[in-house]
């Protein structure tokens, strides 16, 4: 039997969310035929158990890779390399999908005119018990972002996959936008393509979103040496008036104060909120320079 779409997700060591975001692929309605490739980036948990359990009895092809070297731009690419279908949908491993999630996205390719990358609403909810619609506040300008993203996958061969020395997280999805842009590739926004995006406020601790900042920081400053355009600057935020705004809100020797402040619980909750913002703003930016100086000297 042929397959249309194959749904890629690359995951490590969080078979809990994995399990709950393969459940809802179960339950998809008016889909074409699909299948799914876990790619293990590394884990040490029970995904491998847990694929080769579900796939015996799971209502598509469920297939397993494994790469042992953590590297998300890697894990993809083994997806893309190893998948049967003509379109490639992009998920991430800590979503639900509505039942109509891939129907929609095979209706966006099918009306598209051309070619197209096709994103529907990313909607950040702390639980698995939400229902609510997209709104205009769930619109995204982005072109391509590998939690909600499908595109065929001749084009992302033709514009040779994810770029790998993108290590560490953020921009490898950005970068590879940008080369799919370059050659024509349309943007078509769905808005009956929305998923859910599961973060749990005891998950989306200080810790884990710091080291992440700081590291979407290194990886800006990959993306601006292989290209410096406008639209890069502005979206990785190195332009020089956004720079000195978070100089000014946030210098390195408020960011101690801010973090403290940050993890203060008998601070009131907008306090809190507010100290965390100021500091993960002026630890990207503290990064990002120290990036970016690397790479100049």
């Amino acid at each position: 039997m042929s397959v249309e779409l194959s749904v890629v997700i690359a995951t490590k060591d969080r078979v809990e969310y994995l399990e709950r975001a393969l459940e809802t692929l179960a339950l998809q309605r008016g889909a074409p035929t699909f299948e799914v490739i876990v790619v293990d980036n590394g884990s040490r948990d029970t995904t491998a158990q847990l694929v080769s359990e579900g796939a015996l009895r799971a209502p598509f092809a469920l297939r397993y890779e494994h790469l042992a070297q953590p590297n998300r731009a890697a894990a993809r690419n083994v997806g893309i390399a190893r998948a049967a279908g003509a379109t490639i949908v992009f998920v991430d491993d800590d979503v639900a999908l509505p039942p109509e999630f891939l129907a929609a996205h095979a209706a966006a390719h099918r009306a598209a005119a051309s070619a197209a990358a096709v994103s529907g609403p990313i909607l950040n909810v702390p639980g698995y018990d939400a229902h609510s619609k997209p709104s205009l506040a769930n619109y995204s300008g982005a072109f391509f972002c590998t939690c909600n993203v499908s595109v065929p996958r001749a084009a992302l061969l033709a514009a040779g996959a994810f770029d790998e020395g993108f290590n560490l997280y953020g921009w490898e999805d950005t970068e590879l936008g940008l080369r799919l842009r370059r050659r024509g590739l349309r943007r078509v926004f769905a808005w009956d393509a929305f998923l859910y995006h599961i973060k749990p406020p005891r998950i989306e601790t200080l810790e884990v979103v710091t080291r992440k900042t700081e590291e979407r920081a290194q990886m800006a400053a990959r993306l601006l040496r292989k290209d410096a355009s406008l639209r890069t600057k502005l979206a990785t935020g190195a332009y020089r008036a956004n720079l000195w705004r978070s100089a000014l809100l946030a210098p390195r020797w408020s960011l101690a104060r801010y973090r403290a402040l940050a993890s203060d619980e008998r601070a009131h909750p907008w306090l809190r909120g507010l100290a965390r913002g100021q500091f993960l703003d002026g630890s990207y930016r503290t990064a990002l320079l120290r990036a970016l100086a690397s790479q100049a000297s």
